[in-house]
């Protein structure tokens, strides 16, 4: 079962592979991003970063999708990592049964648009206009959506912190 989904554009790093890997209890990590399932190299590295205490898989958005919908799935306490909000919209979408979405960082070093800047929502939140509305989006889900950078950060609920 798919205990958390986190977007976070730095995908598995020391937050996610000590503090919410242990505070959360998983047993599996299944990042989803169409770059890293691409790149041997960025596979590499996320596999060094993540903890040993939870089998990992790299996969594109598409194939984590399906991973995900496999029935197998329920018997594991699985937390989803995007590194984007189209991703994140994407995998609420298609995959049933996510209790919780958790935002911690995004806009700081993804891609940027030429010309555009994003909008400050927190201190690891930033977004451009379009990334804002897919969130809303993703919000509307009705899937319980907060930001909260780590766990001994007090959560906000996401559609507070966009407003």
């Amino acid at each position: 079962m798919i205990v958390m989904i986190r977007l976070d554009e730095r995908l598995i790093h020391g937050q996610v592979a000590i503090k919410w890997s242990q505070h959360t209890g998983v047993d599996r990590i299944v990042v989803a991003d169409d770059e890293a399932a691409a790149n041997p190299l960025i596979q590499k590295s996320l596999m060094m970063a993540a903890p040993p205490t939870a089998k990992t898989a790299i996969k594109d958005v598409d194939a984590a999708i399906e991973l995900l919908k496999n029935p197998k799935a329920a018997d594991h306490k699985i937390l989803v990592i995007v590194s984007n909000p189209s991703a994140l919209l994407k995998v609420v979408t298609l995959v049933p049964d996510i209790p919780l979405v958790n935002v911690g960082n995004y806009g700081r070093v993804a891609p940027k648009a030429e010309g555009e800047s994003r909008k400050t929502y927190r201190k690891n939140l930033y977004a451009y206009e379009t990334e804002m509305m897919e969130l809303k989006k993703v919000i509307e889900t009705g899937i319980k959506c907060n930001y909260q950078t780590v766990p001994d950060d007090i959560p906000e609920e996401l559609l507070k912190v966009l407003s």
